[in-house]
Parts: structure tokens; sequence; C-alpha cells
């Protein structure tokens, strides 16, 4: 282990960012290796870019492998009767460049990067393909730590979980489909359009905190039969898009339990 990463684990057991990724880590170095952009190796000590260990590319790999694997695992178990076809293009969505950098910034990942000068001042911590390196390199950090259940619960809850509203809506609608997995305004847009229901409408209903820590909060709306309007669902964000975004995840359940609690009642009721 190189002496930055000796320094920047003893900084993490003094104040460690683990219970974001749901794991206390045993070995602090692993979740700094992770954390380590090819840029700071580079800039900092060019003679230790031949060790694997000075960025986290080579957890890259491992974390790829462990993702699928899960993903893969738990897309089996909740969609027992779907075909390898319908199997595959699920993982693919979850899998992919465009979704995990959403998670990561949706778990304010960037703010923990260790990264070069010149990364740094060219935005690297907002970069979709860089933030969802870094996911991965994660996962891999907490696969090595814990084992596959400290990697299974980071992925449940942060990558498959949120996406399961769309993934049903992939399912049914097949190659229609057009939302993209954890784009959940678009996926209720579509599951509205196709039950007849109106368009969603975003109302800002407060803000707080200072410019730098702004914080939002949004409600989903749509319009009920009596021309008057139907609050689904509320939730924060510390960008107004954000804040929509998970409301809509929120809104899309909300619709998805009361599908099924009205059909469980009607069966319940043809069977009298």
């Amino acid at each position: 282990m190189t002496t930055r990463h000796k320094k920047a684990a003893q900084s993490e057991k003094k104040g460690t960012p683990a219970p974001l990724f749901d794991h206390v880590f045993q070995r602090p170095d692993l979740l700094t290796w992770a954390l380590t952009h090819r840029s700071l190796a580079y800039e900092t000590s060019p003679e230790s870019l031949p060790d694997p260990t000075s960025d986290n590319e080579q957890l890259e790999f491992v974390g790829d492998a462990v993702l699928g694997l899960v993903v893969a695992e738990s897309l089996f178990r909740r969609f027992p009767a779907s075909r390898e076809g319908e199997l595959t293009r699920l993982r693919s969505s979850l899998v992919s460049r465009r979704h995990l950098g959403e998670v990561a910034a949706h778990i304010n990942l960037g703010a923990l990067l260790l990264l070069g000068r010149g990364e740094e001042q060219s935005g690297g911590r907002k970069k979709p393909a860089l933030l969802a390196n870094a996911i991965e390199a994660i996962i891999a950090a907490l696969y090595l730590d814990g084992g596959l259940d400290a990697a299974s619960t980071f992925i449940e809850k942060h990558i498959i979980g949120p996406a399961l509203p769309d993934l049903h809506i992939a399912l049914r609608d097949g190659d229609t489909f057009s939302g993209a997995i954890g784009d959940h305004k678009s996926a209720l847009q579509e599951h509205l359009q196709a039950v007849g229901a109106g368009q969603p409408h975003y109302v800002l209903t407060a803000q707080s905190g200072p410019d730098h820590q702004k914080r939002f909060r949004v409600e989903v709306r749509i319009e009920d039969k009596s021309g008057g309007s139907r609050a689904l669902a509320e939730s924060e964000g510390t960008t107004k898009k954000q804040a929509q975004q998970d409301a809509a995840r929120l809104a899309f359940q909300r619709l998805l339990s009361e599908a099924r609690l009205a059909n469980v009642a009607a069966t319940a009721e043809a069977t009298k």
C-alpha cells in the first residue's frame, strides 16, 4: 500500500464515510483504493503508475464482475417468468454506464473521490463515466472486505431497488419501452398514459438551506376525474431534478401498490 493510501486510511479511521456504503470497513485502505482516481496517482507519484494499487482501475474490473453476478441473481429471483432475452435486457440497463453514473451522483459519491488537480478542475467529480467506474470500484472494495453479502446489500439498495418500477414497465412494454432505467419521471408518465390518466405535475412545495447546500421539496400531482388534483407523492433532493425523480419513483410505486390491491379486491368479489 502506498504512503498516500496509508495516510488516507488513517484519516478514515477518525471519520470514515463507510456508513454511506452500508458497511464498516475492516480494511479502510480498500475504501481509499476504490476512491483513488488515476489522475491523482499520475500527478503525485508518476513512478507508481505501473503498480496496480496506485489507482482504482484494477478494482473496477473486480467490481464489474461482482455487479453482474448480483444483478443477474436478483433478476432471476424477482422475475422468474421472464425469458433469458428479457433478463439480459434488464441487466444491461442496470449495469450501464448511464445508470451507474446516475446512482453515483444520487449518493454524492463524487465528493469522496481522490482526484488529481487537473481532473478536479475539469469537473471530474460530476463526469458520469468516472462516477460509474468509481461505483464498480466501491463494489469491489465491499466484496473484498465484507464478502458477497456486503456488496449485495449496497447493490440492492442503490442500483436495483430504486430502478424496480422502471424494470416492471420495461417487461410490460417490451421493446416499446422508451424510459431509461433510473428515469422515474418518464416511467411514471408512460404508466399514466397507459392507464388513461392525465399528465403528472411537479410542484415545488419548499426549499431550504444556504445557496451552496440548497434542498428542494417537490410534490407530484395528477388531475382526478372530478377536475381537481390528487397528490401522489412528495420527496426532497439537493436539486429540483433529483427531488422530482424521487417523487416520481414513490408515486409510481404507490400506483402499482394500489393496482395490486384493486386486483385482489376484484378477484375476491368475483369468487363470492
